[in-house]
């Protein structure tokens, strides 16, 4: 499979810092591509690229208004990203329940 054939998930579109920082920029406002990538120390084509994975991720959203895209958040998706690690919340809280328990009984020593 070529890479520009190639559909990105979720967890593939936010394993990367950038394209959660674009995200959480987005949670904001929509924006154009240069209103982006001014909070970037790169590129607008390294941005585009960016947009492009979480676009395929279908996270992010564009619309042509004139001459610019705009881009917006679409947050459903990420729906799969909270099921997945709610599963794993489980664990998480029983070791912290077991921390809790040996630091409030460690004081009784």
């Amino acid at each position: 499979m070529s890479s520009s054939a190639e559909k990105y998930d979720v967890f593939q579109a936010i394993a990367d810092p950038t394209r959660r920082e674009v995200l959480r920029l987005l949670t904001e406002q929509e924006m154009p591509i240069s209103q982006i990538t001014a909070h970037f120390p790169m590129s607008r084509t390294a941005i585009a690229k960016h947009l492009h994975v979480l676009s395929e991720a279908e996270l992010v959203s564009g619309r042509k208004v004139g001459r610019e895209k705009i881009y917006r958040l679409q947050p459903e998706p990420l729906a799969e990203l909270k099921q997945w690690l709610t599963y794993y919340e489980q664990f998480w809280n029983n070791k912290l329940s077991i921390l809790k328990h040996v630091i409030e009984h460690d004081g009784e020593s």
